[in-house]
């Protein structure tokens, strides 16, 4: 199987960040294209599970009291303070009912960023020989393009699903694209071009040479 040595992280689609209802829409911090983005994040979460490719969400939330914040984010978004958002065991906090992610699934929580920083999710890939990433998520420049960076320094290649993100503004999202694809940090999909999260080797490479004039309008436009 051309999945093998994969593994699939889908970073912090949670009720906080992505539902009509959550903490970050309720403080004027909701995302643009966050629906669409979760419908297809869960398409590529069932085609990774069909295949038998790990699945790892990880979850931004902070313990009682929030003395894990720290700082920087307090000052980065202080309202969520004021609300409670993102906190452990809350439901702000829970992966969105969407990507149907249930007690027995592998999630890695986290206090930063970057999803290495501090977590599991290192050790966690060496033990599922996991040695290349596909990725998506929320919020594509920062939470999502920080934990690409991390993984990049390390040496693990990264796939990143781009209509699987999204952030602020479609123009943010945009940037952290181009970013990424300029200085070649991932390998950008898509769902909607014909990717395939449980077949990602073998729908990169036909995709590519059945379509190269659409793969290089795609590069041309993310950058």
């Amino acid at each position: 199987m051309s999945a093998q040595g994969y593994a699939l992280v889908v970073v912090d689609m949670q009720n906080g960040f992505c539902h009509p209802e959550g903490s970050f829409p309720g403080v004027g911090l909701g995302l643009e294209g966050v629906d669409a983005a979760v419908r297809t994040a869960a398409i590529a979460v069932k085609q990774a599970r069909a295949a038998e490719v790990p699945v790892i969400f990880t979850r931004h939330l902070y313990r009682l009291g929030r003395a894990d914040e720290g700082p920087a984010l307090i000052r980065d978004s202080p309202a969520l303070a004021l609300v409670n958002g993102l906190a452990a065991g809350s439901w702000d906090a829970d992966v969105i009912d969407e990507l149907e992610c249930g007690p027995d699934d592998m999630k890695v929580d986290k206090v930063r960023f970057d999803a290495f920083q501090w977590t599991s999710l290192e050790p966690l890939l060496r033990g599922l020989a996991a040695s290349r990433l596909m990725i998506c998520g929320v919020v594509t420049n920062l939470c999502v393009e920080t934990t690409v960076r991390s993984a990049f320094m390390r040496d693990i290649p990264v796939t990143l699903i781009e209509d699987a993100c999204a952030a602020k503004t479609r123009r943010l999202h945009e940037l952290s694209i181009e970013v990424l694809s300029s200085y070649e940090l991932a390998e950008i999909v898509r769902v909607g071009d014909g990717f395939d999260a449980g077949d990602p080797q073998r729908s990169n490479y036909f995709g590519h040479w059945q379509n190269p004039e659409k793969l290089a309008s795609n590069y041309i436009t993310s950058g």
